[in-house]
């Protein structure tokens, strides 16, 4: 559905992929997650990146909260009850983002806060030649260290292992939840085994790219560096790209390998989070490791196709509709996704919203 056929501030009806697993007394969240969250302003369709003294014109543009918003956006479409906590500016910007998640998306804020006299940090991306660049501004607000003391209970959570690990991550593990964890790329080009091993203490899932892999493992390929980091935690996941993702589980001992969804990419911008909200959802779930490294690939390649970092990730409905008219009548793909059958609800069908050229439109006029 368009933004105009449906409520824009009314988060759309959720199927739980956890409903078999949620009893009295049991957690609040599925996910919870603390960071940073960006207003994020996308240019597609540009020839080319700015030069000096020159103008170019993108044949398309979209605004959408970013950064940590991404994957909490990503993971309450696919239907899990997810926590975040932020920082908010007491301007336009934060008034959209908060907006946007607390109402539209239905992630639950409790723990974020609006930061008086601080502005909303922005992104500017702008997509060529299958890829992109971007353009940040913003200043990291004392108050997102003091956001979180007593964690909620969740069943899990993500961190990025770049920054510094905050107490609260701990007590998630200790009262049962599952710690998922990536870490980027390095800027110093040490991709030190022995502080990866360190920062993975405690860490459930670690799903870096392969080239982080590969370099973080001193090995030749993917398939060999994934069998090098299941040493360090319990799920090792590597994506690959076109050539998919490959997991290694150490309670089966076995690796596996999941082939790439092939569509036409239009902005890869929050790709990467889709993949691990997937990858959370059928973890939580219980499924097969293999039918949850499917959905994972599968939700990244969906989200590609539009614009926006975190209103580009896909819901169920979107999910549907791609299996009604593509999954299931592809024969490349039907055998893999036949699972698809028994998780998708009938009636699912695409009320997500995109991102648009603008924050809003006044209702009305």
């Amino acid at each position: 559905m368009s933004n105009i056929a449906r409520d824009p501030y009314r988060a759309p009806s959720r199927h739980d992929p956890l409903a078999a697993q949620r009893q009295d007394g049991g957690p609040g969240l599925d996910v919870f997650l603390t960071g940073t969250v960006f207003f994020d302003i996308i240019f597609i369709g540009m020839e080319g990146p700015p030069k000096q003294g020159t103008e170019v014109w993108a044949d398309g543009m979209g605004s959408s909260p970013g950064g940590v918003a991404n994957l909490a956006v990503a993971a309450a479409r696919l239907g899990l009850r997810t926590g975040l906590a932020a920082t908010f500016g007491e301007d336009l910007y934060g008034d959209y983002c908060r907006q946007t998640l607390g109402v539209q998306e239905g992630v639950d804020l409790t723990y974020s806060r609006y930061v008086t006299g601080w502005h909303s940090p922005v992104t500017v991306s702008m997509v060529y030649q299958r890829d992109r660049a971007m353009v940040t501004h913003g200043h990291r607000p004392a108050a997102l260290d003091r956001l979180v003391t007593h964690p909620p209970q969740a069943r899990s959570c993500f961190i990025d292992l770049g920054a510094e690990r905050e107490p609260w991550v701990d007590s998630v593990a200790e009262s049962g939840g599952r710690i998922f964890a990536d870490l980027g790329w390095d800027p110093e080009d040490r991709w030190d085994h022995g502080r990866l091993r360190e920062s993975l203490s405690g860490c459930y899932a670690f799903s870096p790219n392969a080239v982080e892999a590969m370099s973080y493992t001193r090995t030749g390929s993917a398939e060999a560096a994934v069998e090098k980091l299941a040493e360090l935690v319990p799920l090792a996941v590597v994506t690959n790209g076109s050539e998919g993702a490959l997991a290694f589980d150490k309670e089966t001992g076995r690796p596996v390998k999941a082939a790439a969804v092939p569509v036409e990419a239009l902005d890869p911008t929050g790709a990467g989070d889709v993949f691990v909200a997937g990858l959370m959802v059928g973890t939580l779930a219980g499924w097969p490791l293999l039918h949850s490294l499917r959905l994972a690939n599968l939700g990244a390649a969906l989200s590609v196709r539009h614009f926006g970092g975190a209103l580009a990730s896909p819901g169920w409905g979107d999910i549907a509709l791609w299996y009604r008219e593509t999954g299931s009548k592809d024969p490349a793909l039907a055998g893999d996704y036949e699972f698809l059958n028994t998780i998708v609800p009938d009636d699912a069908v695409p009320e997500v919203s995109r991102a648009i050229a603008t924050l809003g439109f006044r209702a009305g006029r």
